[in-house]
């Protein structure tokens, strides 16, 4: 059998030329092109392209674009060498992302985000959002629905761009919007200068050269001072539980503040913030810790700033070496105000909440043993080291010892955080917010964000402090206090809160998120059917994973039992 000629010869051409196979020139799957590769590889400049920067570098491509598009995730996928799948998934999770797909318009370059949490809304922001909805134009600026924002004590707030606007109206709106004030303004605080020449980093010093860490413990012990994040586990027994595993060791701070009604931490960072940092490089010193990260949120773009200074002048001085700390930016997820989500979320990941044990002790950021703080309760151990114990359990009242930081909204003359002692009640914290607002009589109060539900007025002599609310069936967490009057409905309160709830549950597991939806369009009848939103809120609390889905039912537990007469 003679061979296949396959050579051209006149007009005959060879097989390759004249078959009929489609041909590709790129692999399957989504593309990018050129230029949004080059792009990507400008904003990321000489970073090193690690896994666990994926949130860092979104932000990044979000902040000069104004948007995540297809093209961008792509490009990014490629550079870092991860599939598309998980720089996908990673952004749809956090509300702060854009994700904009091939076939969509991209949002308008302005955003205003009104927060939406009780005490926004018991001052009207549901009118300001319907207002600014009507009167500006949706081509040009878009106008979503936000969670707490961390400003309860200026109700009703917005942010346009990174601008807060404190008791917004849509005539500061519009004034901002012509001026094109859109960037976060920072306050006045204490910058490295003025805190070292007071004697700050002084007591760090003396500890690094000849401190005795377990001294140090006892005396954050002797303080009484906990958790201040709202799990209120005695501080100093953090350190030892770290210390007993082999390093390396990490320190992550819990600057997630989503809370709603909680405003404590940005108080402090915003005037402060040296006291703070000067706390966690005394307990990462403690726990050896090989580097600090400081998880902020991504609603508090003025301390984000201040902070990103503040390391700086640090690094300058010598105090730390340049990457020692290193502050990553939330994108808007409250979950990750849990310990292990917030861990998942350093590492770039969604936010999904670990099961334990192991607990993040033993197993924490990057596998390793990791010690994680609340901002406050770090400015704690630092007043502590230069002040003694003393500055806490030296003061009593009602039994109780400490002070506490209470963030005060609602129906108060004058909102804002109060250092009270621990042992306050209800009217204590009334009293010094200024009283009642005019024209409101106290009708009932939140102790300690939605997660503890609400409380009524009857219930005025309680010490809010840990410990003492659980009898109760709630509990001080946040110290997030926010008052209602006479002119609220518990129901509606509750429902606000559930609905928070039900936007923030991660999804991972069926009770919460299938719960708290249910939840909602149960309350929202006439009349409550409380049979199953019981047998609801038993499956909640004894099956999430999470504390966001075993604390949510929480204020419907307490309004069926006291203000019963409403549903």
């Amino acid at each position: 059998m003679a061979p296949l000629d396959t050579k051209p010869s006149g007009d005959k051409k060879g097989v390759w030329k004249s078959g009929k196979g489609k041909g590709r020139r790129t692999p399957k799957g989504r593309q990018f092109t050129d230029e949004a590769l080059e792009e990507v590889q400008r904003l990321l400049g000489d970073r090193p392209r690690r896994r666990d920067l994926l949130i860092e570098f979104l932000h990044l491509i979000q902040d000069a674009h104004g948007h995540l598009s297809a093209e961008h995730i792509c490009a990014l996928a490629a550079e870092m060498k991860v599939g598309q799948a998980e720089v996908y998934e990673t952004a749809t999770f956090y509300a702060h992302f854009d994700v904009v797909k091939e076939d969509e318009a991209p949002p308008p370059s302005l955003t205003i985000r009104v927060c939406d949490s009780l005490s926004c809304e018991m001052a009207g922001a549901q009118q300001l959002q319907k207002a600014l909805e009507e009167g500006l134009e949706a081509s040009e600026v878009r106008v979503l629905r936000a969670p707490c924002m961390g400003r309860c004590d200026t109700a009703p707030v917005l942010e346009i761009g990174h601008n807060h606007i404190d008791h917004a109206t849509p005539e500061k709106v519009q004034r901002a919007i012509a001026a094109g004030d859109t960037h976060a303004h920072l306050p006045d605080y204490e910058d490295f200068a003025g805190y070292a020449a007071n004697g700050g980093y002084e007591a760090l010093t003396s500890l690094r050269d000849s401190g005795d860490w377990e001294q140090v413990q006892e005396q954050v012990l002797a303080s009484g001072l906990r958790g201040l994040g709202g799990a209120g586990f005695p501080s100093g027994k953090k350190w030892g539980f770290v210390r007993m595993n082999d390093g390396p060791r990490y320190l992550a701070v819990n600057g997630d503040e989503g809370e709603p009604g909680t405003f404590k931490d940005r108080y402090y960072l915003e005037r402060t913030p040296h006291v703070f940092l000067e706390g966690m490089l005394i307990a990462a010193w403690a726990v050896e810790a090989q580097t600090c990260f400081i998880y902020m949120r991504d609603e508090y773009p003025a301390v984000l700033e201040i902070l990103r200074r503040e390391i700086a002048a640090l690094e300058a001085a010598g105090i730390v070496a340049p990457g020692y700390i290193d502050l990553r930016r939330g994108a808007g997820a409250y979950i990750c105000g849990e310990e292990s989500a917030m861990i998942e979320s350093i590492e770039g990941k969604r936010g999904l909440p670990r099961h334990r044990p192991p607990f993040v002790a033993q197993v924490g950021v990057f596998g390793r043993p990791t010690l994680v703080h609340n901002v406050e309760t770090l400015y704690w151990v630092s007043k502590i080291c230069r002040e003694g114990p003393e500055c806490l359990n030296s003061t009593e009242k009602n039994g109780r010892k400490g002070l506490r930081s209470y963030s005060v909204s609602g129906r108060v003359a004058k909102p804002g955080v109060y250092l009270l002692p621990a042992g306050s009640t209800i009217l204590d914290v009334i009293e010094a917010a200024g009283g009642m607002a005019e024209g409101h009589a106290f009708k009932a109060y939140q102790p300690g964000g939605p997660s503890s539900g609400l409380l009524p007025a009857s219930m005025d002599d309680i010490p809010l402090d840990f410990d003492t609310l659980q009898p109760h069936g709630t509990f001080i967490g946040s110290a997030a206090v926010v008052v209602l009057s006479d002119q609220d409905t518990a129901r509606d309160a509750a429902l606000n809160m559930l609905r928070f709830f039900e936007d923030e549950s991660c999804g991972q597991c069926t009770p919460c998120r299938a719960g708290c939806e249910k939840a909602v369009k149960l309350m929202q009848a006439e009349s409550w059917d409380t049979d199953l939103l019981s047998d609801l809120c038993d499956v909640m609390a004894d099956a999430s994973i999470c504390g966001l889905g075993q604390a949510a039912p929480n204020p419907i537990r307490l309004v069926m039992k006291h203000f019963a007469d409403e549903i």
